[in-house]
């Protein structure tokens, strides 16, 4: 049996990069490092800083309203549009204190045990691949088969098997820093799963908050 899983995972990595190589441009720009001395978020990109164009105006209150009544980090939270194309800048960190989009990039949705999966579907069902909609706490980092992960927990019924599903935020390789749209993004197997730089961004964050931050994801 643990042959045939270790062949199992090492058949799923291929195919996952596999898809990224044929769906994604694969083009980087110099990632922003981890061990960076400075203490402060590295600049945000030109194309972050408007809300009305990616449904975020919508859902601020509520996830406002829940970190003040729940205990979360009042500096940051990450929203997550699966109603935008794949191949866009979807995924967005929410400066609550300076009312801003600090940052922004793309982030896969699940194939939901497809070959590929253009449009996001989503589910909970134990093994299903998809994506979860719904809120999550971003927990502890591991070092996983992808690298350095954060494991999620879901917060609401439409992602209560989150933790026990394995889904967590993570870095790919192949996964590029720009927009690749009209182009379609790679699918992960249900994970937020985004560019190794911009994990690094969002790494900077997380393990520098006192608080748990909130993970939104939504359509």
């Amino acid at each position: 049996m643990k042959t045939f899983h270790l062949i199992y995972m090492i058949i799923g990595l291929i195919v996952l990069s596999a898809s990224c190589k044929t769906f994604s441009k694969n083009k980087s720009r110099e990632s922003f490092s981890v061990e960076n001395k400075t203490n402060s978020l590295p600049a945000a990109s030109d194309n972050t800083n408007e809300l009305s164009t990616s449904g975020l105006e919508s859902h601020l209150n509520q996830a406002i309203k829940y970190v003040l009544q729940n205990g979360y980090s009042t500096e940051y939270c990450f929203l997550i549009d699966m109603g935008i194309c794949s191949g866009k800048n979807r995924f967005f960190v929410y400066d609550i204190r300076k009312n801003n989009v600090a940052l922004s990039g793309l982030v896969a949705h699940g194939n939901c045990n497809t070959h590929f999966q253009e449009l996001a579907r989503f589910s909970n069902a134990p093994n299903c691949g998809c994506s979860s909609l719904g809120k999550y706490k971003v927990g502890n980092s591991y070092r996983g088969e992808f690298g350095k992960s954060y494991r999620l927990y879901g917060l609401d019924s439409s992602n209560s098997n989150a933790f026990k599903r394995a889904i967590v935020l993570h870095g790919f390789g192949p996964v590029p820093d720009e927009e690749i749209y009209p182009k379609d993004l790679c699918n992960s197997f249900g994970c937020p799963m985004v560019s190794r730089s911009f994990l690094d961004k969002l790494s900077w964050i997380i393990d520098r908050s006192g608080k748990p931050i909130l993970l939104w994801i939504y359509e």
